[in-house]
């Protein structure tokens, strides 16, 4: 129970990091919750069946993504690459704090951090 705990932990915290790279490259803050729902969108994968909606949201809630999206934005100074990076920053973090992890091809609520509703 205590490395469950730990791991949410640190899930808020990539999402509270997020969250602050937003604002701090000057994000308007009135668009930070609707633009955290964006990366839900990578679930329109489902509608093909699991194998291929897994891999959809997968590729479109992972931490390679996000941290590179904001690497790059900053190396190139473009800000809504930044601030994208930053957006799904925040969005894993969160979503992995809520127990929703990365899929796996059998069903939407198997991921890696367990079946989505249990415990």
């Amino acid at each position: 129970m205590a490395v469950n705990l730990i791991l949410r932990a640190e899930a808020v915290a990539i999402g509270l990091a997020g969250v602050a790279l937003y604002l701090v490259n000057d994000g308007p803050a009135l668009w930070l919750l609707p633009l955290l729902l964006v990366p839900d969108l990578s679930a329109v994968g489902y509608l093909a069946g699991p194998r291929l909606g897994a891999i959809t949201y997968n590729a479109g809630h992972n931490l390679v993504l996000a941290i590179g999206l904001s690497a790059l934005g900053g190396w190139l100074a473009v800000g809504w690459v930044s601030l994208a990076g930053a957006v799904l920053l925040a969005h894993v973090g969160f979503d992995r704090a809520l127990g929703y992890g990365l899929k796996l091809p059998t069903d939407f609520r198997d991921t890696h951090l367990g079946r989505i509703g249990r415990g």
